[in-house]
């Protein structure tokens, strides 16, 4: 995450809100909450962490309260060169995550995660995480596997996740790194996908 964003915070503030990157959203079959995060709408080269933690602390936190919650994350479309905020950059904001709030976190599904961020978590998770987050992940293959865990009429999901999970159909080898995805590179999502594309029209 670059640390001299091109844009002002207030700009800054104005793009999380516009691209819905972070949404309290639905509930999972145990009746917990849930916080939705769209990996591939993070605009990594726009924010500050500064930013970014004040956001969550004044927008997301107070309204998941006191009750146990879940987070849904959606890898599918994460690249590192565009959207990826870096590994220090996210214990930096794991770390800047409320006590309490750390504590009610009870599961992580973790919807397409791709052979390096498997083997990434598993052998640097539990070191880079305290308080026992890489015990909650749990990795989600496909949508459909999605819903034995989570309600799937109360959650919404941007159409080009639907699209990657038909792709892995039809092409199983991308699950385990043998075969790339950038062929495809889900240029039609729902914001103007590249984050070398994101202008000051998307938070007119």
């Amino acid at each position: 995450m670059t640390t001299t964003p091109q844009i002002s915070e207030i700009e800054q503030e104005q793009l999380i809100e516009k691209l819905e990157i972070f949404k309290i959203h639905g509930r999972d079959k145990r009746g917990r909450k849930i916080l939705r995060i769209i990996g591939k709408f993070f605009p990594a080269r726009f924010l500050s962490l500064d930013v970014l933690n004040k956001y969550l602390e004044e927008k997301i936190f107070p309204r998941l309260g006191r009750k146990p919650f879940a987070v849904l994350y959606v890898h599918t479309g994460v690249q590192r060169s565009e959207n990826f905020p870096g590994i220090s950059a996210l214990r930096a904001i794991y770390d800047a995550i409320p006590v309490n709030v750390r504590d009610n976190l009870q599961e992580v599904y973790f919807l397409h995660p791709g052979l390096q961020s498997r083997l990434f978590l598993a052998t640097c998770g539990r070191f880079l995480f305290s308080g026992g987050l890489y015990g909650k992940l749990r990795y989600i293959s496909r949508v459909d596997y999605l819903w034995e865990h989570v309600r799937r009429n109360e959650i919404e999901m941007p159409e080009f996740v639907y699209d990657h999970d038909e792709d892995l159909e039809y092409r199983p080898m991308m699950d385990y790194g043998q075969e790339s995805d950038h062929a495809r590179v889900y240029a039609g999502a729902a914001v103007d996908s590249s984050v070398s594309s994101f202008s000051m029209r998307c938070i007119s």
